[in-house]
């Protein structure tokens, strides 16, 4: 390689890198504008610029106890569940190198609304002991799948297509528990099952922030790992990479991750599906774009939720709906524009 080539490569690598700190940046600031106009509004609307004074600890006794203890959680709640979706999306979608690898496609978060519906219909559960059995579910459901899936390895093809058979089957577990539990019943679960911030507080916020610390670290250590993996399992052990062993530990935190977040807001669809490839494209980054996803998964919750609480009046909306109107159209263009490159099957 000539020297004004090794030039033109590192211009282009640090372009590259210029541009991702950018959207990162731009990204970050949008999630805490959008973050504290989530604060500010309410039956008690409080400036934008009252809350920002709040949240550093300069406001009044009054704004202080609207904004910490009344709104806070659920807005910290909804950033941190986007977050988690987020990463958990990019991580499966860059261990399949396929876009419709994502937990809320391939059936993780099925199998995690099952047996918190279990729980709810069957047992009379609520709260946290909900929360335990979706994360149960969706780390047995990640396990099964995983297990059936395995021939010598594991392909993204196989897993993929195992995940959405799985994912139809705890759908119709599902369906079979709602029809035979009591109206009032069935309507909490439901509530539950379209994905919804209402009511949450700090023990959920303390829950998926603690999950975030403990993962990070082991994430970051794979995230090499996984930029390897994408250039596919062949190169992979050709570079002297444990393919299976760091698969399946990315697949391990991907799905605490989805199990979490949906463990404290229920399956909010289609947030783990569309940030990746958008803050891919935003990054024009081939590698697994890890910050910008969590940061734009944040983004679209929040951006969601804000819609949901005072888009409509008096009437408040589970925040799924809001994703499931974005999500559901951008899965239909991604299937059709893939079969138009002819590789959609």
């Amino acid at each position: 390689m000539t020297a004004s080539a090794v030039h033109l490569v590192a211009r282009a690598r640090v372009a590259r890198q210029t541009r991702s700190l950018a959207v990162i940046v731009v990204l970050a600031a949008l999630v805490f504008a959008v973050f504290c106009v989530s604060l500010s509004l309410g039956d008690f609307k409080i400036p934008v610029i009252d809350v920002v004074k709040t949240l550093f600890g300069g406001g009044d006794h009054a704004t202080e106890f609207i904004v910490n203890q009344l709104r806070l959680p659920r807005a910290l709640t909804g950033l941190l569940v986007g977050a988690a979706l987020g990463l958990s999306g990019a991580i499966f979608q860059n261990i399949a190198r396929n876009p419709l690898a994502s937990p809320d496609i391939i059936g993780v978060t099925y199998g995690a609304s099952a047996f918190a519906v279990l729980g709810i219909v069957t047992l009379g559960l609520t709260g946290v002991a909900v929360s335990a059995l979706a994360i149960a579910g969706a780390v047995l459901t990640a396990f099964v799948m995983y297990v059936l899936a395995w021939r010598h390895g594991v392909s993204s093809y196989r897993l993929i297509l195992i995940g959405i058979g799985i994912g139809a089957i705890a759908t119709s577990i599902t369906s079979y528990l709602l029809t035979k539990a009591r109206v009032e019943i069935a309507q909490q679960a439901l509530v539950w099952l379209t994905g919804s911030l209402n009511g949450r507080d700090w023990s959920n916020v303390r829950s998926l922030a603690i999950t975030l610390v403990v993962l990070l670290p082991f994430m970051v250590l794979l995230v090499q790992q996984l930029r390897i993996l994408q250039l596919g399992d062949d190169t992979a052990y050709g570079l002297g990479l444990r393919v299976e062993a760091s698969r399946l530990g990315l697949i391990v935190i991907a799905v605490l991750l989805a199990a979490v977040a949906t463990a404290a807001a229920g399956p909010i669809g289609f947030v783990a599906f569309v940030a990746p490839p958008i803050a891919r494209r935003l990054t024009r980054s081939a590698g697994p774009a890890m910050i910008a996803s969590g940061l734009l998964g944040a983004l679209v919750v929040a951006v969601s939720d804000l819609i949901a609480q005072h888009a409509f009046g008096a009437t408040q909306l589970p925040v799924g709906v809001v994703t499931g109107v974005v999500g559901a159209p951008y899965l239909m263009f991604l299937l059709a524009r893939t079969n138009r490159v002819g590789s959609g099957g």
